[in-house]
């Protein structure tokens, strides 16, 4: 499905069934209609028109993609000026506080989705149907996803299992460990692979692939290699996806949903969107933010100029590696070699992010920046390559293997044999990281990567060990608990 097609009122009541009355006051009486376990959840259409309105919140994950870039050592906040968006400038600078409102939106949107997933897995027992268990497989993995993200930003979150968190929770319910919060993520994406087709029903619904590839990302990021290295090599072994021969094609809207595709955010140009409800858009966001400023010439539309990649992350590619412009737009040589102009915006560096920077004629509707219909790639079997290498490498169990699949991702980049990687152990390792930021540059996976393999400190400015592994929790959220919340360390 190109579009989540969300019906409004479950925009909502998913979340809660408090009813806000329009007068000054709270007042104690009946409300005229409320979303409940009586007059919902009759149907199987009921339950899949809960489900879209899960799967809706994914398209604002469009934040988690940009900061996980602008947090790296990749890209600098760029924008217009110092204070255009303050929360992306200052977790470029690494200044980041409790008072933060991109990453309060990280929080609470992706809360949303976790919320408007288990309202389904919380009534998954009140009507039968036939194809019941592919829709509970799907609630189990978006729950999985949004929570996935959610410990990965903030660390120890509350968990409620199969139930809606509702207002006072944030006071009883304390913050889960992290190895609870993963032990939750493992419980839902095995159900999801145990359950979910290995086909989608609909472009963009979750498939047994994807649920294999988020849980091995998920025992990835807890260093449990043997476990990981068996659920990728499953997954490789299905033969349902592949590397398309041509990189250049993966990022253009008509290499949407293709064979490398095990997971994609779905985006399209309807109307609707605005800046003072970002996350109501069904575009890309992200795309008219990245985009190039004040630009005019062929292909490419104007945009925000945030999130620029630097002159380090564009040297360090090597010579003859085919994604290097693919994956970063030199403004300069393009503008003198197409007859094009541009601006420069604050902390103009020379390069955008191709991969997701607005094409000519993408978006027919609306606002080009707001509306873009470039799907985000949230997980390419490149990635799981790269993943199942990573895994049978540090894990110690098949160096051989590691380098056939690290190996698989390099000929499609130079085109040849010729570039293949040859070392083993540590070194090998090295060679695995380092090919993960050449392939997955721009893709929201950066900042990660470095955190988790112990590489953030000495490469991020201003990162600090022991604070900045983790974000900030917002100060709202930790007011509201009442003391049954603590901050992250060192915040």
């Amino acid at each position: 499905m190109k579009k989540y097609s969300i019906i409004t009122f479950l925009i909502v009541l998913v979340l809660t069934t408090v009813t806000i009355s329009c007068s000054d006051e709270f007042v104690n009486e009946n409300p005229p209609y409320s979303i409940d376990s009586e007059n919902f959840f009759n149907s199987e259409d009921d339950y899949n028109r809960a489900l879209i309105a899960a799967y809706d919140l994914l398209q604002s994950s469009y934040v988690n993609v940009m900061l996980g870039e602008i947090a790296s050592d990749n890209t600098l906040s760029g924008g217009e000026s110092a204070n255009d968006v303050i929360g992306f400038q200052q977790v470029d600078e690494m200044i980041h506080t409790p008072v933060n409102s991109n990453l309060k939106d990280i929080w609470n949107w992706m809360f949303a989705g976790v919320n408007r997933a288990s309202y389904i897995l919380e009534f998954k027992d009140k009507t039968d149907f036939p194809n019941k268990n592919q829709v509970i497989a799907e609630a189990r993995f978006l729950k999985a996803y949004y929570n996935f993200e959610l410990v990965k930003w903030f660390g120890p979150i509350p968990i409620k299992n199969d139930e809606r968190f509702k207002i006072g929770d944030e006071q009883s319910i304390p913050r889960s460990s992290v190895a609870d919060v993963y032990a939750s993520i493992e419980a839902d994406l095995q159900f999801a692979v145990a359950n979910l087709s290995p086909m989608p029903s609909q472009a963009g619904r979750a498939t047994k692939g994807a649920a294999q590839a988020l849980l091995g990302k998920a025992y990835l990021y807890q260093n449990k290699f043997v476990p990981a290295s068996l659920v990728f090599e499953d997954l490789i072994l299905d033969a349902n996806y592949s590397l398309v021969s041509n990189y250049n094609t993966i990022f253009e809207n008509s290499g949407e949903n293709g064979p490398e595709s095990v997971f994609e955010v779905q985006y399209t140009d309807a109307e609707g969107a605005g800046f003072g409800c970002l996350q109501c858009s069904e575009g890309n966001v992200a795309v008219g933010f990245n985009g190039i400023r004040n630009y005019s010439g062929p292909f490419f539309d104007s945009g925000f100029s945030f999130n620029v990649p630097t002159q380090a992350v564009y040297n360090s590619f090597e010579a003859g590696d085919n994604r290097r412009d693919v994956a970063i737009l030199n403004i300069v040589t393009w503008a003198a070699a197409n007859n094009a102009t541009y601006g420069t915006g604050y902390k103009h560096t020379g390069f955008y992010n191709r991969k997701y920077i607005a094409r000519q004629g993408d978006s027919n509707i609306g606002d080009q920046n707001l509306t873009n219909p470039n799907n985000y790639r949230a997980i390419r079997y490149a990635d799981v390559l790269l993943m199942a290498a990573e895994a049978y490498n540090r894990g110690g169990i098949n160096d051989e293997k590691a380098r056939t699949y690290l190996n698989l991702v390099r000929r499609r980049a130079f085109g040849d044999l010729n570039h293949d990687v040859n070392a083993s152990g540590p070194a090998l390792t090295d060679f695995i990281l380092a090919e993960r930021n050449f392939e997955l540059v721009g893709e929201g996976h950066r900042f990660f990567d470095l955190v988790r393999t112990g590489q953030a400190a000495s490469k991020i400015p201003g990162f600090i060990e022991g604070k900045h592994n983790l974000f900030p929790v917002p100060f709202e959220e930790i007011q509201f608990s009442n003391g049954n919340w603590q901050q992250n360390p060192n915040y």
